[in-house]
């Protein structure tokens, strides 16, 4: 019953996106039903000739046959009319409907949390929105056309022969019950190989973005030859599944065009038995003649739909296998805008755990962090210090527990109005490609040029942005390549300044950086934290010195907090950690 209530949801889904064009769609099919008839008239324009006029040989002959051949020629221009609106209107609608599929698979990307990331692949994920999408506008757009035309064209020849001789008729059509059955079960098998094949293409795209995403790495170590085996490897098994693919298909195909060959043998023999035996003559068995070679188009559009479906059906469950994917992080029913944020957050006995199967990595932390104060979170790597701070953002959703904004539930907060009040700036910085202006804008998207050279200097990024070689127009490359650690950070604190947040997190901001990159972020960060709640995730201990409070993770939860002189003091967990930094 679920899986039947799945599958009818995803014919509806399916058909859902004909609705813009439902116009442009019936004017399709009906090109697609001019074509049809006009091939199935044809036939009977020979058929008059040879029987009425030739036979019969009347004293105007000649003038019908140029009536007759006339009409058959406006016939062809109806037809070859059609036949381009079909051509060129229909693809355009399929383009149109893969980009609004494209669109909505994107939107909802965004919408997924980071344990849906956690646990897929990139290139999956892209060869979904690009190489699946593709099959599935065939599909939108030829489906339709072809198996219309195929089952006009059926009908059509199967009535108009009937009319003229029904034992041949039938003699040719039981053909068909035995060219059904080898149609499904190469069906079955093409679309096993297509969905395998679909899934292969993605362990490429996955294999190439890791290694282009990592290749000063890959540089680094000279493991070149590595990369390539392990291209070599995932391309192998694409061409493999491709291989199973095609001869699938070629099967179908050749099986298919057997048949339609076999329809015209049948016509001429049994044809010609009923000329001698005087139950046909020669212009019905010329007729004959023309619509078997007519079944030849609806048979090769049978096929072409067969395979266009079974491309265009699994591109579209790896849609919905998505698509249906519900975010696990949502507004609640009720949940409000945040106004005049204050920054006070507390967390009331929470516990975290990525998943049901995995240890905690939180368990049971209170803490209140007051507006306006500058805490630091210290301790050994794996104690969930960047987790816990996930959590206010609501990244993640704990596991037990709450956390509070200045009174209230973030659960009860709009997700975006959230958001919209925290600052983050990673150690692992992100930066788009495009100009400097680009990527500090990003903080404030209507920003103009005076905010962004404002929040530049705030960050101490001013100086080394006015000697690059466009200034704040310069290309920085993919991910900030042309520039430093330092100068990437410094740009990830400025987008941070514009976006002027009540709350900020530094996530270990300066941990990877020289001493003077440092001292040059350090200061960005103490300008920064003026009048703001912030929480900085420290590796080097001396960088939080100045901190209102340091909270000391261990395994076991807090284990301690104070300032930085009362922890020296006490001589405990933090003093360790200093001294052993110190003697480093």
């Amino acid at each position: 019953m679920v899986e039947s209530n799945v599958q009818s949801g995803r014919v509806r889904k399916f058909l859902s996106y004909y609705r813009p064009y439902l116009r442009l769609f019936f004017a399709d099919m009906a090109c697609a039903f001019v074509v049809s008839a006009t091939a199935l008239l044809l036939p009977l324009g020979a058929r008059h000739i040879t029987q009425n006029v030739l036979q019969a040989n009347p004293g105007d002959a000649l003038d019908q046959i140029i009536v007759v051949g006339i009409v058959m020629l406006g016939l062809v221009v109806i037809q070859t009319l059609s036949n381009m609106f079909v051509d060129y209107q229909g693809h355009v609608m399929g383009a149109m409907m893969e980009s609004d599929m494209r669109s909505d698979l994107f939107e909802h990307y965004q919408k997924l949390s980071f344990r849906f990331y956690d646990e897929q692949q990139t290139g999956q994920l892209m060869s979904r929105v690009t190489n699946d999408l593709f099959w599935l506008s065939e599909l939108y757009h030829h489906g339709p056309e072809d198996l219309a035309i195929a089952l006009l064209k059926f009908g059509g020849v199967f009535v108009i022969l009937m009319h003229i001789n029904m034992t041949l008729t039938l003699i040719i059509f039981l053909f068909l019950p035995i060219m059904s059955v080898y149609t499904f079960y190469f069906n079955k098998r093409m679309n096993r190989a297509l969905m395998r094949s679909k899934e292969r293409i993605g362990d490429i795209n996955s294999q190439v973005e890791d290694t282009l995403s990592g290749i000063r790495v890959v540089k680094s170590f000279t493991n070149e030859r590595i990369e390539k085996q392990k291209f070599a490897y995932e391309n192998a098994r694409f061409v493999e599944s491709r291989r199973a693919g095609y001869q699938s298909e070629a099967y179908f195909s050749a099986g298919m065009n057997a048949f339609t060959q076999i329809f015209t043998i049948a016509v001429i023999i049994f044809g010609g038995i009923g000329i001698v035996n005087a139950s046909l003559d020669l212009a019905d068995l010329l007729t004959f003649l023309l619509y078997a070679g007519n079944l030849t188009e609806p048979i090769q559009r049978a096929v072409n739909f067969a395979r266009l479906y079974q491309e265009g059906i699994t591109g579209f469950n790896r849609f919905m296998e998505v698509m249906e994917v519900a975010p696990d992080i949502q507004d609640s029913p009720g949940a409000v805008e945040l106004t005049d944020v204050q920054g006070n957050v507390v967390f009331q006995d929470v516990s975290f755990k990525y998943s049901e199967n995995q240890s905690y990595v939180l368990k049971n932390i209170s803490l209140n962090i007051c507006v306006g104060e500058y805490v630091a979170l210290v301790g050994t790597s794996g104690v969930g210090k960047t987790t816990l701070c996930t959590l206010i953002p609501r990244f993640y959703e704990v596991t037990g527990g709450e956390i509070l904004l200045d009174g209230r539930n973030i659960r009860d907060i709009r997700l975006h109005s959230l958001r919209s009040n925290i600052g983050i700036v990673q150690q692992d910085v992100y930066l788009f490609a495009g100009t400097v202006a680009d990527n500090i804008r990003y903080g404030k998207p209507d920003a103009n040029r005076e905010e962004i050279i404002e929040a530049a200097r705030k960050a101490n990024a001013h100086d080394f942005v006015m000697s690059l070689p466009d200034g704040y127009d310069t290309d920085i490359g993919q991910r900030g390549v042309k520039l430093s650690g330092g100068q990437k950070q410094r740009l990830s604190i400025a987008r941070v300044f514009l976006k002027n947040p009540p709350i900020i997190i530094f996530d270990e901001a300066t941990s990877a950086l020289d001493n003077e990159s440092e001292k040059a972020v350090r200061d960005s960060m103490e300008r920064l934290m003026a009048d703001r709640t912030m929480l900085v995730i420290a590796h080097r201990l001396s960088t939080v010195r100045n901190a209102h409070r340091i909270i000391v993770l261990t395994d076991n939860g807090i284990d301690e907090q104070g300032t930085h002189d009362e922890l020296i003091a006490r001589n405990g967990t933090y003093a360790n950690l200093y001294h052993m930094q110190l003697r480093m």
